[in-house]
């Protein structure tokens, strides 16, 4: 009986190894029957270093919750969130590679999840509001990213909003005047100041990334979109509430122009 188990579990490892195969490359790094998905990555261990990071400001106990997973590319955080109870995990990405990937982890993992192709832009045709929203690595893959927050806050965030991105530029948060005259030109050149840079071209090989923030506008954008910023887990990691009274935020005010 033990050498018919042995037998059957190289099977199954040389099957999932094959899956793995056929379904890559990944750029999740997931441990699937203890084969890994993307050994070689050239962030390590990715996206667990980030997750480890992020665990702890997540409930470990989110029965009754739903989550969003925004993005979800190979499924991590969506299985590592419905691992801890989540009543219900939607998964979306535009990429259907990236979601036979996640399709596949999940029956490995044995994990109930829903998988949608959808663009971030689209989500508010969903017609519902989760109670954790994860948008993890995905605001710099966008055109128009401001667009994608403001959407997410109105149609899909009921509660807490997950957020990641690659920065670049100074780590540094400031503090700054409400308005400034017409003739300050200063603040532009202070490296702490908001700032996001365009990407015409490509950048790490990847002509997806279009904008990359630095800390304070990836900041500045969250609170703008009407969120609030909980904690910072990690340096490119915010996690948000959605403000009540988002709508009396100035970014939502009629501007009267002459």
């Amino acid at each position: 009986m033990k050498t018919v188990n042995t037998t059957i579990q190289k099977d199954q490892q040389l099957s999932i190894h094959s899956k793995i195969q056929d379904l890559g490359p990944w750029f999740h790094n997931l441990t699937l029957n203890g084969i890994q998905t993307a050994p070689e990555h050239f962030l390590g261990d990715y996206p667990n270093i980030k997750w480890q990071h992020l665990k702890t400001a997540i409930p470990e106990d989110l029965s009754g919750k739903s989550v969003l997973d925004l993005g979800c590319n190979a499924g991590f955080y969506s299985i590592e969130l419905k691992k801890r109870g989540a009543r219900r995990v939607l998964a979306i990405d535009s990429d259907p590679a990236y979601l036979a990937q996640a399709r596949f982890a999940a029956e490995v993992k044995e994990v109930d999840i829903e998988f949608e192709e959808m663009s971030v832009y689209d989500a508010a045709t969903l017609g519902e509001k989760f109670d954790i929203v994860l948008f993890m690595g995905v605001m710099y893959h966008l055109r128009y990213p401001l667009l994608a927050l403001d959407t997410l806050a109105e149609h899909v965030v009921k509660e807490s909003f997950i957020f990641q991105s690659l920065t670049r530029g100074s780590q540094e948060i400031s503090g700054f005047d409400e308005d400034y005259p017409f003739s300050e030109e200063a603040i532009f050149t202070e490296p702490s100041y908001p700032a996001m840079y365009f990407v015409e071209k490509s950048y790490a090989h990847d002509p997806t990334n279009w904008w990359i923030p630095n800390r304070a506008c990836a900041q500045a954008m969250l609170r703008s979109a009407g969120f609030s910023i909980i904690s910072s887990p990690d340096l490119d990691v915010f996690v948000c509430k959605l403000e009540a009274d988002r709508g009396s935020h100035s970014s939502f005010k009629s501007v009267n122009r002459p």
